[in-house]
Protein backbone atom coordinates (compact mmCIF):
# COMPACT_ATOMS: atom_id res chain seq x y z
CA UNK A 1 0.00 0.00 0.00
CA UNK A 2 2.80 2.21 0.48
CA UNK A 3 3.85 1.53 -2.72
CA UNK A 4 0.47 3.11 -4.10
CA UNK A 5 0.59 6.00 -1.77
CA UNK A 6 3.96 7.05 -3.13
CA UNK A 7 2.43 6.98 -6.87
CA UNK A 8 -0.83 8.27 -6.10
CA UNK A 9 1.04 11.67 -4.93
CA UNK A 10 3.73 11.77 -7.50
CA UNK A 11 0.71 11.44 -10.09
CA UNK A 12 -1.15 14.33 -8.17
CA UNK A 13 1.56 16.19 -7.86
CA UNK A 14 2.16 15.45 -11.90
CA UNK A 15 -1.10 16.78 -12.32
CA UNK A 16 -0.83 19.81 -10.80
CA UNK A 17 2.47 20.48 -12.38
CA UNK A 18 0.98 20.23 -15.56
CA UNK A 19 -2.29 21.85 -14.51
CA UNK A 20 0.08 24.71 -14.07
CA UNK A 21 1.48 24.36 -17.10
CA UNK A 22 -1.51 24.26 -18.86
CA UNK A 23 -2.78 27.11 -16.66
CA UNK A 24 0.28 29.24 -17.89
CA UNK A 25 -0.16 28.80 -21.72
CA UNK A 26 -3.08 29.45 -21.70
CA UNK A 27 -2.63 33.12 -20.18
CA UNK A 28 0.43 33.35 -22.49
CA UNK A 29 -2.00 32.37 -25.47
CA UNK A 30 -4.42 35.34 -24.08
CA UNK A 31 -2.00 37.78 -23.75
CA UNK A 32 -0.32 37.43 -27.29
CA UNK A 33 -4.26 37.56 -28.39
CA UNK A 34 -4.62 40.79 -26.78
CA UNK A 35 -1.45 42.04 -28.66
CA UNK A 36 -2.55 40.81 -31.85
CA UNK A 37 -5.68 42.80 -31.70
CA UNK A 38 -3.91 45.79 -30.84
CA UNK A 39 -1.66 45.27 -33.85
CA UNK A 40 -4.80 44.64 -35.59
CA UNK A 41 -6.17 47.93 -35.07
CA UNK A 42 -2.53 49.76 -35.60
CA UNK A 43 -2.98 48.38 -38.85
CA UNK A 44 -6.16 49.43 -39.75
CA UNK A 45 -5.45 53.09 -38.16
CA UNK A 46 -2.59 52.97 -40.63
CA UNK A 47 -4.26 51.66 -43.43
CA UNK A 48 -7.19 54.73 -42.94
CA UNK A 49 -4.45 57.58 -42.83
CA UNK A 50 -2.60 56.02 -45.90
CA UNK A 51 -5.80 56.38 -47.95
CA UNK A 52 -6.14 59.85 -46.66
CA UNK A 53 -2.41 60.31 -47.67
CA UNK A 54 -3.29 58.71 -51.17
CA UNK A 55 -6.41 60.86 -51.95
CA UNK A 56 -4.50 64.09 -50.47
CA UNK A 57 -1.64 63.81 -52.81
CA UNK A 58 -4.04 62.22 -55.65
CA UNK A 59 -5.81 65.78 -55.44
CA UNK A 60 -2.41 67.64 -55.54
CA UNK A 61 -0.85 65.68 -58.33
CA UNK A 62 -4.12 66.55 -60.64
CA UNK A 63 -3.88 69.99 -59.58
CA UNK A 64 0.34 70.01 -60.35
CA UNK A 65 -0.38 68.31 -63.70
CA UNK A 66 -3.13 70.58 -64.92
CA UNK A 67 -0.28 73.49 -64.28
CA UNK A 68 2.20 71.47 -66.35
CA UNK A 69 0.24 71.35 -68.87
CA UNK A 70 -0.85 74.98 -68.94
CA UNK A 71 2.86 75.97 -68.48
CA UNK A 72 3.73 73.67 -71.69
CA UNK A 73 0.85 75.15 -73.87
CA UNK A 74 2.06 78.71 -73.05
CA UNK A 75 5.31 77.77 -74.15
CA UNK A 76 4.37 75.97 -77.27
CA UNK A 77 2.97 79.66 -77.80
CA UNK A 78 5.83 81.84 -76.95
CA UNK A 79 7.58 79.60 -79.10
CA UNK A 80 5.88 79.50 -82.11
CA UNK A 81 5.74 83.18 -81.77
CA UNK A 82 9.57 83.86 -81.37
CA UNK A 83 9.72 81.84 -84.38
CA UNK A 84 7.56 84.22 -86.27
CA UNK A 85 10.41 86.96 -85.14
CA UNK A 86 13.26 84.69 -86.68
CA UNK A 87 11.84 84.56 -89.61
CA UNK A 88 10.81 88.44 -89.84
CA UNK A 89 14.47 89.01 -88.51
CA UNK A 90 16.14 86.62 -90.97
CA UNK A 91 13.94 88.60 -93.52
CA UNK A 92 15.09 91.67 -92.88
CA UNK A 93 18.74 91.08 -92.56
CA UNK A 94 18.61 89.14 -96.23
Amino acid sequence: MGNDNQVFELMTKMYAEMQKGFKDVNDRIQATNVEVQSIKGEIQNVKNTVIKIEADHGLKFGALFDGHTQVSQKLDRIEAEVSKHDEFILKKIK
